[in-house]
């Protein structure tokens, strides 16, 4: 960590060098978004959860689109397509990977499915996404799976491979960590509700701070598995499209 904060621009240029080329922000601070403008980065920014109540209004929304994002002139739904930027900027709702699940009887994968009590309302989001060609965004934490379930098999929440894999036995498919099994968990439902096209972005894979497994060693273990997945162009056992 540094000593000092680094300036915007400082961080932009470790980005480009390290060949980072997306990045994803929670605010859309003024000085971060003029650094970004124009160097080639893909931004993914979230509104403020304080405000997102004031959003379902079509004037806030637009005006918020105006100030933060189509100022800077990078390249939400009906505010995004008036501004004439929705074709290259996307609206989307970041989701966690509790809005579907495998029934206990078929607790795998190829079973996933949109929770019931929210069956309907999932289709109404993944059909607004479809039809504005936005991307299904997902938060996958593995370290929840060891936060709240001792009985977790530990090395399953990691990437380098979990000594007794899980079998799918609806696909046969072998799962050796959790954030393959609960993404297709994902493709599965989407599938089942009729879009199975829809491309996903992971949003988050952060881990539990507090928690006795949030560790230094651990954290390292985790992304060195992460990475390579990100930068080796590949999908996971259901899709072979390249993880975002």
């Amino acid at each position: 960590m540094a000593i000092r904060k680094l300036s915007p621009e400082t961080v932009v240029q470790m980005l480009k060098d390290n060949g980072i080329l997306k990045v994803k922000l929670f605010d859309a601070d003024q000085n971060t978004m003029t650094a970004l403008a124009g160097s080639g980065i893909e931004v993914m920014v979230a509104i403020p959860n304080d405000q997102l109540a004031v959003m379902g209004d079509y004037n806030r929304a637009k005006d918020w689109v105006k100030r933060n994002v189509t100022r800077y002139n990078f390249n939400g739904g009906n505010a995004l397509n008036d501004a004439g930027v929705g074709d290259s900027i996307k609206a989307t709702v970041p989701l966690n990977a509790d809005v579907y699940s495998s029934p206990t009887d078929q607790a795998y994968p190829s079973s996933g499915r949109f929770r019931s009590d929210i069956n309907d309302l999932m289709t109404q989001i993944v059909q607004f996404l479809s039809q504005n060609k936005a991307p299904f965004t997902v938060n996958i934490y593995p370290f929840l799976s060891l936060y709240g379930n001792d009985d977790f098999p530990f090395d399953y929440a990691f990437f380098d491979g979990a000594p007794q894999p899980v079998v799918d036995k609806g696909s046969g498919i072998q799962y050796t960590n959790v954030f393959d099994a609960n993404f297709d968990a994902l493709v599965s439902a989407l599938k089942a509700a009729g879009y199975g096209d829809l491309p996903i972005i992971v949003g988050e894979v952060v881990a539990t701070d507090g928690d006795r497994n949030a560790n230094t060693g651990y954290a390292i273990r985790f992304y060195n598995g992460l990475l390579p997945r990100l930068v080796g162009n590949r999908g996971t056992h259901s899709t072979s499209a390249w993880l975002h």
